[in-house]
């Protein structure tokens, strides 16, 4: 049968370790960033505490328990017909506080079982090194990746478990959504640079030339791990990920394209162009003059970025938004770390993401023209409320039809020419929202029975959506009906 998409198209899922692993404490675990927040709602935001606060409900805990569910997980995967499934390595199971000088063999052991349980069912690892994952003893001591320090102790990170999983991991990201760094809510789990904050999330002090700089030491760490990887095993695949959050002007007014370009540049090129290009790009000058942001480099930083640039570009796919020159009065929309002007040709979700499939075929072709590397697009989902019925059974027609749209436009992408290897929608199972750190806001094609009160028995449930998506898998993106 012929298909849009390539033979040998790489379907799957996507997770991250802190938001579905659990085991938090358990094998020699150390605290990491996702440990100290609390959960939070479409309405109030998650806290970040110092210590670990008996009167605070820490979601991410126990999660969904994949600590001791991966092998049900897995299987349940592997029925959907799964080829690849993207996770993460928490940085605290191999090194607790990011500084030991050996590693936690208990910790490198756990993620031998999960790929060696991938494999068993014929789907490929894609491991993200870094996913939101930051010992927090390294926020504490250094401010996170504001300190050139981090980028050795990720490397060190980055050497054990390349040579450890030489055979079982194939594709590696060095960093999620490193892009989130360039915004204020970045802060926290992208960079860690909140040393010494208790609080909401929202009111993390921040100075833009302390993120540029940890942005920086991130920019070095990936490119020294890239070349690092392509030295020593040739046969692995690097990627970078980035939050990819299509922007329009909101009017044909030329002060509004000037505004989104500008915008566009910073929030989705910016760490793109360091990473597959390997160079600081020509706007960021004028950026930094204008934000007094002045980046310390040491000598060999500016060769060591052109060295290690990336062979694969992976994103996350959720909404658009719209930008204007003269945005006050406008009505706003909230978001995954983006915000904007509200588009009026759009719906959004329940919690204010606008949905735009047309958006990610622009996208693909807007990325693949830039750089001309092979494409994952390794997330894309809609939070939604699910209803667990008397039966057992969970009809999420919404799910379905936001996916249907935005695998009708990869479809379209193609067509236009796009290298696109592989798809891996966000939450295949349930897990716990990164933004909010609630469980109400599901994206599986699998239900968790957990609820935002830590209540609930864990089991698992297959929704409508996972019939639908093995179908889809099936025929190679050829069948969407349902």
């Amino acid at each position: 049968m012929e298909t849009t998409f390539p033979k040998g198209f790489l379907w799957g899922g996507a997770c991250a370790a802190n938001q579905f692993e659990g085991g938090w404490n358990l094998d020699g675990k150390g605290e990491s960033v996702p440990d100290h927040c609390t959960n939070g709602s479409v309405t109030t935001p998650k806290w970040v505490t110092r210590t670990i606060r008996p009167d605070k409900f820490y979601p991410s805990h126990e999660a969904i328990d994949f600590y001791h569910h991966f092998e049900e997980d897995i299987a349940l995967f592997a029925e959907m017909g799964f080829k690849i499934f993207r996770t993460s390595i928490n940085w605290t199971r191999i090194f607790p506080t990011g500084e030991e000088a050996q590693p936690n063999e208990a910790g490198l052991a756990f993620y031998d079982r999960v790929f060696d349980c991938c494999k068993q069912h014929g789907i490929e690892p894609l491991v993200t090194i870094s996913h939101y994952e930051l010992p927090y003893h390294l926020v504490e001591k250094y401010n996170g990746w504001a300190s050139r320090e981090l980028i050795e102790l990720y490397m060190r990170l980055c050497r054990v478990i390349f040579a450890r999983y030489q055979g079982k991991v194939k594709y590696w990201l060095t960093f999620n959504e490193i892009n989130a760094g360039t915004r204020p809510a970045g802060n926290l789990m992208a960079l860690g640079t909140c040393r010494g904050y208790e609080g909401p999330r929202p009111g993390i002090p921040d100075d833009p030339q302390t993120r540029y700089q940890a942005l920086h030491h991130q920019f070095v760490a990936s490119a020294k791990a890239v070349a690092y990887a392509y030295r020593n095993y040739p046969e692995y695949v690097m990627g970078c990920m980035i939050l990819f959050a299509a922007s329009y002007p909101l009017t044909c007014n030329p002060e509004d394209l000037i505004a989104n370009q500008q915008n566009m540049n910073q929030m989705n090129w910016f760490c793109g162009d360091i990473q597959c290009r390997g160079i600081y790009p020509y706007y960021a000058k004028r950026f930094f003059a204008e934000h007094n942001i002045q980046i310390q480099m040491e000598p060999g930083d500016l060769e060591i970025l052109k060295e290690g640039t990336v062979d694969l570009y992976t994103f996350s796919y959720y909404m658009s938004t719209c930008v204007s020159a003269q945005d006050a009065g406008k009505e706003k929309i909230s978001g995954n770390m983006v915000g904007g002007v509200k588009n009026p040709y759009l719906k959004a979700s329940d919690w204010g993401w606008q949905i735009d499939p047309v958006g990610l075929r622009w996208s693909l072709n807007e990325i693949y023209s830039r750089y001309g590397k092979p494409i994952m697009v390794v997330e894309n989902g809609l939070g939604a409320y699910d209803k667990l019925e008397a039966d057992g059974s969970i009809h999420d027609p919404y799910r379905i039809d936001y996916l249907r749209a935005h695998i009708q436009q990869m479809a379209e992408a193609v067509k236009d020419g796009v290298n696109l290897i592989g798809y891996t929608p966000w939450g295949c199972i349930d897990l716990v929202s990164a933004s909010t750190g609630e469980m109400a806001k599901r994206y599986g094609f699998i239900y968790v029975d957990k609820y935002d009160d830590g209540t609930g028995d864990l089991s698992r449930r297959r929704k409508d959506s996972f019939y639908w998506y093995q179908k889809v898998i099936a025929t190679n993106g050829e069948d969407l009906s349902g």
